[in-house]
């Protein structure tokens, strides 16, 4: 099945509700997982940047797991960063997580200047209509030796194989998300195209399928800005 690309930007109000009371502490609880996993030896210090953060979820776990390092979330859409907001309030972490509506590649005021020490990105890679400014960010903001991981949604073979991933995974989920998740299946890449992604990018990064849905890039920036 041909890749059918879908709006970059998820801007409707209902959208940032629908995510922020969605059921995604199963994946996302394997992404903090999956980075602690794969990078022990990272001290939890300096800043961190998630880019394609919405409601904020994956922040809020990392930044519990290193209670020593402040947090920046980047998303394109302000609908999506409004209850990630409101959760930062609640949570008391409004001192070590900022969240910035940007869109891809960065502002001079998002980079700062300066090197991220850890790289994530969860669900933003589908939405892309040209995949290759998520890799040319990542080359623009990590320092050498960032520990780098995104996830993202992997193609199924078929539309019905779309649609039956919907069923077995958000079947109690709003119908504007059950949707949206179909859409971003359909929108999604393979890891095949991933990993030509990522040599045409110049990034000696790591691809492959976790899960029956997802596929993960992992590795260090090894290249000097």
């Amino acid at each position: 099945m041909k890749r059918i690309i879908e709006p970059e930007l998820m801007e409707e109000a209902a959208q940032g509700i629908a995510y922020s009371e969605a059921d995604f502490s199963d994946p996302n609880r394997q992404f903090i997982d999956l980075f602690t996993d794969t990078f022990p030896d990272f001290l939890g210090r300096g800043r961190v940047i998630d880019l394609g953060c919405g409601p904020a979820d994956i922040l809020v776990r990392f930044a519990r797991q290193f209670p020593d390092c402040t947090c920046l979330g980047i998303d394109g859409a302000e609908a999506m960063l409004v209850p990630g907001r409101k959760r930062i309030v609640a949570e008391k972490l409004s001192h070590r997580i900022q969240l910035s509506c940007s869109c891809l590649p960065l502002s001079e005021e998002a980079e700062n200047g300066e090197g991220f020490q850890a790289i994530l990105s969860n669900s933003l890679l589908h939405h892309l209509h040209q995949p290759e400014i998520l890799w040319q960010t990542i080359r623009d903001i990590a320092a050498v030796g960032t520990p780098i991981l995104i996830m993202d949604l992997m193609r199924p073979e078929s539309k019905k194989a779309a649609r039956d991933i919907v069923s077995t995974y958000a079947a109690e989920e709003a119908e504007i998300l059950q949707e949206d998740f179909y859409n971003s299946l359909l929108a999604a890449f393979r890891v095949d195209e991933v990993c030509d992604q990522l040599i045409d990018a110049g990034l000696d990064l790591h691809c492959e399928a976790v899960s029956d849905r997802h596929l993960a890039v992992w590795g260090r920036q090894n290249l000097v800005r």
